[in-house]
């Protein structure tokens, strides 16, 4: 089943593809976000999968991809055992129905990304409370996690890549919420619902999960800070540095531990894997040709062929190549 994805090894695009059959990862947060990045992770293949969410499947809920109204009523993490067992049966998940933000519940938590070797952990969660316990937790135990989020309106959303001492941590600038130490529900507007779009949800969902892919495998181009404004199709990247003022403590210490830490180590674009022409991988030998006279000469049709002519010219030079 994954003839399609290991091909991307012998096209060049990535170095090796079978990395990420060793990979465990944790998702926090089982929502429009969350539910379908873990569906993408099952189907590339990852190894271990430990889903977090306290929440019961609602039918408000439905609009999103991923449950069903069969649903309604479950915990979200038993649905998505159930769902992505099915669809991929090699890879262990461990579900954990519980509220990161409690202090017993991070504890447990946190044993279990020791216990299972977790990699990478990525949050789909959907309060600043939630962030801010797993950036703790991810700073205790070292653990390089990214972050996404999808705006009220669901017109917008981001993804952040967060390593422990390397770069920002979810307190090195914080949103203002977080700084000024007020209550969440503040900003919340009475009588009005947070949107809820699934194509928003799963650009945001795609791009999470590429970025987790790229960093895991080491390829391409890992993105620190990207943004998604779905009215204006505009995708802002903005690095985001570790602050020596910062407020934890533990990300001052991790700062100094990663001190020499070179940006370029996690975050340049990785040189692709020069692809070899073998009758194996191209079976037809086809080619990508430079534009030229010698080409137009055996009616082969470059993009050189159709520059700087005119309308007349260019049907008459099609004609002259359809009779040939």
């Amino acid at each position: 089943m994954y003839s399609r994805l290991d091909a991307l090894s012998q096209m060049g695009v990535v170095p090796e593809w079978t990395v990420i059959y060793k990979k465990s990862l944790a998702v926090v947060g089982l929502g429009g976000v969350g539910s379908v990045a873990a569906e993408m992770l099952v189907r590339c293949g990852v190894r271990k999968l430990v889903l977090v969410d306290l929440d019961r499947v609602e039918l408000a809920n439905l609009n999103r991809l991923f449950y069903r109204p069969e649903h309604v009523g479950r915990t979200k993490v038993d649905v998505a055992v159930e769902i992505l067992s099915r669809i991929n049966p090699d890879v262990e998940l461990i579900p954990f129905s519980i509220d990161v933000s409690g202090v017993y519940e991070s504890d447990v938590f946190s044993k279990a990304l020791l216990d299972h070797q977790v990699d990478l952990l990525l949050a789909c969660v959907d309060n600043y409370t939630a962030r801010m316990s797993l950036n703790a937790i991810a700073l205790e135990l070292d653990l390089p996690w990214m972050e996404a989020g999808v705006s009220e309106n669901a017109m917008s959303g981001h993804i952040q890549t967060l390593l422990p001492g390397r770069t920002a941590c979810f307190m090195c600038c914080p949103p203002v919420i977080v700084e000024s130490e007020e209550l969440e529900s503040t900003i919340l507007r009475p009588g009005v619902c947070a949107a809820s779009l699934p194509t928003t949800m799963c650009v945001i969902s795609s791009f999470l999960v590429q970025n987790a892919l790229k960093y895991l495998i080491k390829f391409g181009q890992v993105s620190m800070h990207l943004g998604y404004n779905a009215l204006l199709d505009f995708f802002p990247k903005t690095p985001l540095r570790r602050n020596p003022s910062c407020s934890n403590e533990r990300c001052k210490t991790l700062q100094q531990k990663y001190s020499e830490w070179v940006e370029d180590n996690d975050f340049a674009e990785r040189k692709q894997v020069q692809l070899s022409v073998e009758t194996s991988i191209n079976p037809w030998n086809i080619q990508v040709l430079d534009g030229g006279t010698q080409f137009e000469e055996k009616g082969i049709i470059t993009e050189s062929t159709f520059q700087d002519l005119s309308l007349s010219d260019l049907k008459n030079k099609l004609s002259a190549l359809k009779r040939r």
